[in-house]
């Protein structure tokens, strides 16, 4: 059995466009903004994961 796929931009992408032309909810508390969350998070999951620093890594991005 196939490991479960991460949810990437490309998915995010076609989420969004099919939400928005079925008129659905693109608020930011719905499937649309949960589904960019949860890519930004696998992709930043993804990001610090490798190699065998230890510590903080600073990516860039919007850091707040």
């Amino acid at each position: 059995m196939a490991p479960p796929k991460s949810m990437g931009p490309a998915d995010v992408a076609r989420i969004q466009s099919t939400q928005d032309k079925g008129g659905k909810d693109m608020s930011s508390s719905g499937f649309a903004a949960r589904a960019q969350s949860a890519a930004a998070t696998n992709a930043n999951n993804n990001a610090n994961s490798g190699g065998g620093n230890s510590g903080n890594k600073n990516n860039g991005g919007n850091q707040k």
